[in-house]
């Protein structure tokens, strides 16, 4: 990979390894909806002028219906419960759960009957699920299980969202793709916002939402599709398994989370668990990452990528 690709590729890792913590702050002080809110309805403009030049947004519209779907698992959903969740749990122990994206990934395949099974991968679906498991039971106590529930839905909608992608959006440009779903998902949050919105914004709470905006989704998915088009989908995917790591890391310095005995033993068991699970098949990484590649991947080449 080139000097500007490893720049591109380090700068992506901590961008998409800052929200858990970004987040955290955020939810201390306003509504899961409001921190959505905030963050789709900014990243989106900021995307907006981007799709409106490569006229991105003209063929996802023609596909509304699948656009609404891909918006509520991906966008939407996703984002509401990490932050409902991130009410309790720790940012670190918030990104290592997310983490397991790939081993749910690799089960729904699985059950489609889409991909081979090897025990290879059974057993890194094994150890990737001793690694959560270790985590939850070290780390969490039983009235933050309802948090963790929410965590498993966002991974759940993390991994579904890319196959709705591959089947029904693989032609449509990314970048039209994602802008839409954003300012999409920002008008589904509307409705709520009248019974949430809170009479102040504390200012390190509305800055997190900002950065999160700027930084973690428009700015950040620029980087991706600029490292796409450097070190092509296979690298970029590898961010999946750096992104926890960073995660955990702020947590720890910035906000002084604990660094537990759960997330010692059970971080590095679901990376494993991941790498292994995934193997010779596309890793599908988080936030909204894999369903993208599939995009940019035709976008190139004018076929859908081959899934092994």
């Amino acid at each position: 990979m080139t000097r500007r690709g490893w720049w591109l590729f380090g700068a992506l890792c901590v961008v998409w390894g800052v929200p858990y913590l970004l987040i955290r702050v955020a939810v201390t002080d306003l509504n899961p909806v409001v921190v959505a809110f905030g963050r789709t309805l900014l990243g989106g403009l900021i995307l907006l002028p981007v799709a409106l030049k490569q006229r991105a947004l003209r063929p996802i519209l023609r596909r509304w219906p699948v656009l609404v779907l891909y918006t509520v698992v991906e966008i939407s959903g996703p984002w509401f419960f990490l932050g409902h969740a991130e009410q309790k749990l720790t940012s670190s122990t918030a990104g290592l759960l997310v983490a397991m994206v790939p081993l749910i990934s690799f089960v729904l395949v699985l059950a489609s009957g889409g991909e081979k099974v090897s025990r290879r991968r059974v057993l890194g679906l094994g150890i990737g699920i001793a690694g959560v498991l270790t985590l939850v039971g070290l780390d969490v106590h039983f009235d933050d299980l309802t948090s963790v529930g929410a965590i498993l839905l966002t991974a759940i909608g993390y991994a579904v969202g890319p196959i709705i992608i591959n089947r029904k959006l693989s032609d449509i440009p990314s970048t039209g793709v994602i802008t839409a779903s954003l300012l999409l998902a920002a008008v589904l949050y509307v409705p709520f916002l009248p019974f949430v919105w809170p009479a102040t914004v504390p200012a390190d709470a509305g800055w997190a939402v900002v950065a999160l905006a700027v930084f973690c989704t428009a700015t950040a998915f620029l980087l991706f599709f600029a490292l796409i088009k450097e070190a092509g989908p296979a690298r970029a995917t590898v961010i999946t398994f750096i992104n926890p790591a960073v995660a955990i890391l702020l947590g720890v310095l910035i906000l002084h989370e604990p660094f537990t005995v759960g997330i010692a033993i059970g971080f590095p068991l679901v990376i494993v668990g991941a790498v292994l699970a995934t193997s010779r098949h596309r890793v599908v990484p988080t936030p909204v990452v894999a369903a993208l590649l599939s995009t940019d991947a035709v976008g190139r080449s004018g076929r859908s990528p081959d899934p092994d």
